[in-house]
């Protein structure tokens, strides 16, 4: 089963892509099935439906309901492994 993953920056378009990016990638190295919904950070709650995860790279202040993991070490290099690890245990343990 698709897993709903939501990417979130403030332009949808920079910062999103890269974290995107390396999402689909560290779940087609651990076999999972991800859909990406990438959008502005305001756009979130409109896109709750079927999420599982919120992957912002900006602060996101709200509580949505579902598990929220910076997207930032994808953009700055540092911390990349723990952010991966966490992704990981969410997506696997649904």
């Amino acid at each position: 089963m698709k897993k709903k993953v939501i990417v979130a920056c403030g332009g949808a378009v920079a910062t999103s892509t890269i974290a995107a990016n390396k999402v689909v990638e560290l779940c087609k190295k651990n076999g999972i099935d991800v859909e990406i919904c990438q959008i502005r950070i305001s756009e979130i709650e409109s896109n709750l439906s079927g999420a599982v995860l919120i992957v912002p790279t900006s602060k996101v202040k709200r509580d949505y309901g579902i598990p929220v993991i910076t997207g930032m070490p994808f953009i700055s290099g540092v911390g990349v492994e723990k952010t991966e690890a966490a992704i990981l245990k969410v997506l696997q343990g649904e």
